[in-house]
């Protein structure tokens, strides 16, 4: 076992590399592997989790040790190898030309990573929008950032997406974001009614802030009614906003209709003209189905 351990595989400077040398860098990067985890979770959960530290930044502060303690484990783990500052600048050599045949989208996502967690545009928990892309921030890794969609569904977006595209972060500074929700109301109600009636259903649900306060917008008069624009604030449903307004749609429906408030409706004018040879006369569908001629029903009054 000894002249097995003992065996030479390579040389690396003046160093000789042998069987045992290998086995003790391998265990170091592992040992720092593992060690790496353990610490960030530590950090993050157990030693900062008890402070009013942001979960974000506990996240972020455990990643970044996480990092420091694997990167002084690999060069401690090149000492038994016999790689020296001769040593690595050949490997930055290789690594540079690396770089240019193929690994630049890895080290461009990486370094991204590391913007990520020391400018925190975005933190663990936020709730965002990438393009088409809705959900919240579960996890920043070395080369993605996990997203979970309201549907539950896991996406991995590429680190560097964060820095180069536009990113709107409901979550940044405040927890909280303001909805709008648009009310049609028919032509003839009271605008003043209308608006007490959209201010009582905001303040029946749980889900919206009384600081800041909901207000009501009159934005225009629409072709088909009066158009209003209900603008809520809410901490609690920041990544469901599908669901908010839904809520919020019930409760106006429910204020509208105990003030007796009617909703717009529908109209289409049809207008008739007489005289014109070749024409095929008009017809219209009664409400049970049956289809009468116009013209018809007419010679038989």
């Amino acid at each position: 076992m000894g002249n097995f351990l003992s065996t030479r595989l390579f040389r690396v400077g003046d160093t000789q590399v042998t069987v045992s040398s290998l086995l003790i860098a391998l265990a170091i990067i592992a040992a720092s592997l593992l060690l790496s985890r353990l610490a960030r979770n530590f950090i993050a959960d157990r030693l900062l989790g008890r402070t009013r530290i942001a979960i974000g930044t506990r996240y972020a502060i455990g990643r970044v040790i996480g990092y420091l303690i694997l990167f002084l484990g690999v060069l401690l783990a090149l000492q038994p190898l016999g790689v020296n500052a001769t040593t690595l600048a050949v490997f930055g050599g290789a690594l540079g030309i690396g770089l240019g045949f193929g690994l630049q989208d890895i080290v461009k996502n990486f370094v991204a990573g590391l913007v990520i967690l020391l400018e925190r545009p975005i933190q663990v928990g936020d709730s965002i929008e990438l393009g088409e892309v809705v959900g919240d921030v579960t996890e920043i890794r070395a080369r993605a950032t996990v997203v979970r969609t309201n549907d539950d569904i896991h996406l991995i977006v590429p680190n560097s997406k964060f820095i180069s595209e536009m990113v709107v972060n409901r979550s940044f500074g405040q927890r909280r974001v303001r909805y709008k929700v648009p009310i049609v109301v028919a032509s003839g109600s009271d605008p003043a009614r209308v608006e007490e009636a959209l201010l009582a259903a905001a303040g029946r649900s749980e889900n919206v802030l009384p600081d800041p306060p909901p207000s009501v917008e009159f934005r225009e008069f629409g072709e088909a009614g009066l158009k209003f624009d209900l603008l809520c604030w809410t901490s609690k449903l920041l990544h469901s906003a599908g669901s908010f307004r839904s809520e919020l749609n019930h409760l106006v429906y429910e204020a509208l209709a105990a003030r007796g408030i009617a909703l717009p409706s529908t109209q289409l004018d049809v207008r008739l003209r007489s005289g014109m040879e070749g024409a095929a006369e008009p017809t219209w569908e009664v409400a049970d189905g049956e289809r009468r001629d116009r013209g018809a029903s007419q010679e038989r009054r």
